[in-house]
């Protein structure tokens, strides 16, 4: 087969950052896959070999061992791995956001402009929760994504950003904002067999106005009601960075009787979403079930194992975009959407110059799910 046809921009390499060795594993072996039937050619992997390795001081530097001239590079990088750790002074050193980022910029600058394109896969944005300049403050997410495109990076790749419009921080770049949508409705179907996807028994809600828009895209192509949960904030204090909720006030028709599915970005301390859930079960709610996106835990799981207990919420769906806590597997309220599939998907689409606007809005795949499964929905 023609060279350029089988490899359009440069050979395929993969790097899967510290704490992404898994996820990477799986994406190489679907690409293998893929591979192997169009072009019926056997490859025993993508990924490029490489290290980080650290000095006792705590620094570092990366080493790429084998020629990446001319390669079309994807970087996959989970800057929020606090189960990595390195040694400094004798002690042991959780990464931190930071050391994930700063490790990223030193495999970027070891490529040293040899690859011909680099694409960066941040699931989760390196800093991208402040999203918008309140006073003399940095906006960190904006400059590290001017920074990356500066180094060399020809695309960034995220999920759910917290504010997409961040990508205005690099008009000239390429830029892609990805969502579980199709993963979650698999999730909960295959997990929940007796979800019904009827208006009069199933409502969408979003636990605040900024994350109006998860749910409506779900509302609209499932056909179901949705409701809102507005945040009030005492904006004269400042704890652990954010101005606490003083209360959440509903939004929408009656939830009596309904099964909710709350759909946020990520779970951080996660007080919002159980607060929400109690919320709609002094409303009458049925179930509640909580599609997110990332799920952190920062304080700890004690707090949503209680919640369980009291039938505050049926189960909590989340992404393994993001490192989970190894304790989660022993949670029966705990459901992950693995993610590795459509990020070989969205790699092997890019490396072939097509499309992706069908993986970004996936509709018709929805639409085939749901009827293979045999469920029944009226699109609004």
């Amino acid at each position: 087969m023609n060279s350029i046809r089988k490899h359009p921009v440069g050979k395929l390499g993969l790097i899967g950052m510290r704490g992404c060795e898994d996820k990477t594993n799986h994406i190489d072996a679907y690409l293998k896959q893929w591979f192997k039937e169009e072009f019926n050619e056997d490859i025993d992997t993508f990924k490029i070999n490489f290290a980080c390795p650290r000095f006792s001081s705590g620094e570092a530097k990366s080493v790429i061992y084998e020629s990446v001239r001319g390669f079309d590079i994807y970087i996959i990088c989970d800057v929020f791995n606090y189960g990595k750790t390195y040694k400094m002074y004798g002690m042991d050193v959780p990464m931190s956001p930071d050391d994930h980022y700063a490790d990223l910029k030193r495999v970027v600058a070891a490529i040293g402009g040899k690859a011909k394109r680099v694409t960066v896969i941040m699931p989760m944005l390196y800093e991208g929760r402040q999203h918008k300049r309140n006073a003399r403050e940095s906006l960190d997410c904006a400059l590290a994504l001017q920074e990356l495109t500066n180094m060399g990076v020809d695309n960034i790749i995220t999920f759910d950003a917290h504010d997409p419009r961040v990508q205005n921080s690099i008009p000239l770049s390429g830029f892609e904002n990805a969502q579980p949508y199709y993963q979650f409705i698999k999730a909960i179907v295959r997990n929940v067999p007796d979800i019904e996807f009827d208006k009069h028994k199933l409502m969408m809600i979003s636990p605040d106005e900024g994350g109006m828009g998860r749910s409506i895209y779900y509302s609209s192509i499932l056909g179901l009601e949705m409701g809102m949960f507005y945040k009030r904030r005492d904006y004269s204090v400042v704890i652990n960075g954010h101005n606490p909720i003083i209360s959440h006030d509903f939004l929408g028709d009656s939830v009596e009787g309904m099964d909710c599915i709350v759909v946020d970005d990520m779970i951080a301390s996660g007080e919002s979403i159980i607060d929400v859930a109690k919320k709609l079960k002094e409303r009458g709610a049925r179930r509640i079930f909580v599609f997110v996106t990332f799920a952190l835990f920062v304080d700890g799981l004690e707090k949503f194992d209680k919640a369980y207990e009291e039938g505050y919420f049926e189960k909590i769906f989340s992404t393994n975009l993001v490192y989970n806590n190894p304790e989660l597997k022993n949670r029966d309220w705990y459901v992950i959407a693995d993610m590795s599939k459509y990020i070989a998907l969205i790699i092997n689409t890019l490396y072939k110059n097509k499309t992706m606007s069908d993986l970004l809005n996936p509709v018709q795949r929805i639409d085939t799910f749901l009827d293979k499964m045999g469920k029944q929905y009226k699109k609004l």
